[in-house]
């Protein structure tokens, strides 16, 4: 009998540290991935003209703004004349995020003359003339998630 009670008692213990280790790794884990990731940005556009084509949005930052593509780029269909897309893991910095109605979806912008054929935004919504600039469209990422609104 205290053989097999002390079998019992050995094992429970064994099991209760093996618990332990594994509940102290997981929260290791935890802790490590919160640590990568980082916020996450959230861009909408209430106003696509309408619902051909997809909307591309391109989360960057000064160097890439207007030369290369961005640091996270995606698209996403238009629904009732609606397009959002969540960035994720954006690490704390400054950001500016750039909107194209790709009405034909060629993943580009379609210019005439000079002038762009298809719909563009910038976070912070502002009226200018002449190229975006980054400028007039960063914000900064901290320790908060963000929601921007975008008009085109």
């Amino acid at each position: 009998m205290k053989t097999t009670t002390s079998f019992n008692q050995t094992k429970t213990i064994l099991l209760n540290v093996i618990l332990f280790f594994a509940l102290s790794l997981s929260t290791i884990a935890q802790t490590e991935q919160n640590n990568e990731t980082g916020q996450t940005i959230t861009v909408t556009v209430n106003n696509v003209k309408n619902n051909t084509g997809q909307v591309i949005f391109g989360l960057h930052n000064n160097q890439t703004w207007m030369k290369t593509q961005g640091i996270q780029n995606t698209s996403t269909k238009i629904k009732n004349n609606i397009a959002t897309v969540t960035f994720k893991n954006v690490k704390p910095g400054t950001y500016a995020v750039m909107v194209l109605h790709d009405e034909n979806i060629n993943n580009r912008m379609d210019f005439k003359n000079g002038m762009p054929l298809e719909n563009y935004g910038m976070t912070n919504n502002p009226l200018s003339y002449g190229p975006p600039q980054y400028s007039d469209a960063k914000f900064e990422v901290t320790n908060q998630d963000l929601d921007f609104k975008v008009r085109f």
